[in-house]
């Protein structure tokens, strides 16, 4: 079992390095197949010191990949909160992917692929604005994002809110 740990505006030291390795160690007890740990320490600059340490796990049993992500006022509460949510995900995914009492793996059944439904189809004018202009009527609807005509490419662009409350552009490119 490999684990991978970086810190981002952090410094990991070697205390916390171990109380990482010892509590994701205990969930190889729910999924046998756990080969790879990723793990990002953070620290954030935010308003609320409740959310200041971030701490996101990624793990890799077997070809699939499980995140989670956690935030906390200190690195060691945020570890514990990962651990735990962690440790929910592996034993849903060993519900919905074992036999249960036999360890029999369903995905080599070949499933059929279910696509998922769409319930609805909205239909509406695109205006040609500048990203400028689609941001400040993205703030009078109230939206997290807007969908408009950039007149510069011609194309189609989504203009969005990130988490920061600064903004994002997506401008597509046809490959």
């Amino acid at each position: 079992m490999e684990i991978t740990i970086t810190g981002k505006n952090v410094e990991v030291s070697g205390q916390i390095q171990d109380y990482i390795e010892s509590k994701l160690k205990k969930l190889v007890n729910h999924l046998p197949t756990l080969n790879e740990f990723n793990v990002e320490v953070g620290q954030e600059r935010t308003r609320s010191p409740e959310h200041r340490f971030v701490v996101q796990v990624t793990m890799n049993s077997a070809g699939t990949l499980l995140r989670g992500e956690s935030r906390a006022v200190n690195v060691l509460s945020a570890i514990d909160e990962v651990a735990r949510v962690m440790a929910r995900q592996a034993e849903r995914f060993k519900g919905q992917f074992y036999d249960k009492g036999k360890g029999v793996s369903l995905r080599h059944m070949a499933p059929e692929p279910e696509l998922p439904e769409i319930a609805r189809v909205k239909r509406f004018p695109v205006a040609p604005l500048i990203p400028e202009e689609a941001a400040e009527q993205m703030e009078m609807l109230g939206h997290n994002f807007f969908l408009f005509l950039n007149p510069a490419s011609n194309r189609v662009n989504l203009i969005y809110r990130r988490q920061n409350g600064s903004y994002g552009l997506i401008e597509p490119v046809v490959s």
